[in-house]
């Protein structure tokens, strides 16, 4: 199996390339508009094709690169099946493995985050999305996001996996690429130390984050698996150009 994690520095978005030796098949979790291309130069690198993008939930941070990388390649796109829009070609639901050759990708339906999301275990790992970050968990205050789901998914589905499971979370803000189930069971400020959901739902009402600025171009372009708004503050252009490095972890 290769596994590569890229990372899209204008939104701290890890992207994950998954292939398979033996079939040459591809894909790619939450692939970032501006990195299309470099995405696409590693796997050809690698001498892989792409056959699937994977979202883990629909982002409110940036724009995926589904349709893109859809409209260059003919590769299918999958959102989970509890995503409100018409666009996927396919949907990802608990219990039922997504493959590409002998490589084995298991859905987990983890809402909290947004009512939507989805985690991915392979094999050792675990891709966690925004439901648990290093040190962290994504904020429950919008997309029909819940405290007490999120506080479930974790505790019911990630933290019953293996101990060492490693974790790849879908974002870090810290220059941080993995840490593992065991590691947050015990360190997590937010969900470990066996913080009951009083104490969770304490700290997730008062982080007092501000309104996240590109949500409102983000969520509407990904309802439509990866359409950049026509016009853009000047501000926010960059959401939708390329980026120039290739950053990886």
């Amino acid at each position: 199996m290769i596994f590569r994690q890229l990372f899209e520095e204008l939104s701290c978005t890890y992207t994950y390339l998954i292939g398979c030796e033996e079939s040459g098949d591809a894909l790619l979790i939450d692939p970032v508009y501006p990195a299309w291309e470099r995405d696409l130069r590693e796997i050809n690198k690698l001498g892989l094709s792409l056959k699937y993008t994977i979202e883990t939930h629909i982002h409110a941070d940036h724009i995926t690169s589904a349709l893109k990388l859809k409209q260059e390649t003919g590769c299918k796109i999958i959102y989970p099946n509890r995503s409100q829009c018409d666009c996927p070609d396919l949907r990802s639901e608990e219990g039922v493995p997504i493959t590409i050759g002998s490589v084995c990708l298991k859905p987990i339906y983890t809402p909290g985050h947004t009512d939507d999301h989805f985690s991915y275990q392979l094999g050792d790992k675990v891709l966690t999305g925004d439901a648990l970050l290093i040190d962290g968990c994504g904020r429950t205050d919008f997309q029909n996001g819940s405290v007490a789901e999120l506080y479930a998914s974790v505790n019911e589905k990630l933290f019953t996996l293996p101990a060492d499971t490693l974790v790849y979370p879908g974002h870090d803000y810290n220059k941080r690429h993995v840490s593992s189930i065991i590691q947050e069971k015990e360190r997590n400020p937010r969900l470990g130390q066996n913080r009951n959901l009083a104490e969770f739902t304490t700290i997730m009402n008062n982080l007092d984050l501000p309104y996240p600025k590109f949500i409102d171009h983000a969520v509407p372009g990904n309802q439509k698996c990866g359409v950049c708004p026509s016009h853009l503050p000047e501000d926010m252009e960059n959401y939708c150009h390329q980026m120039t490095d290739s950053l990886q972890g």
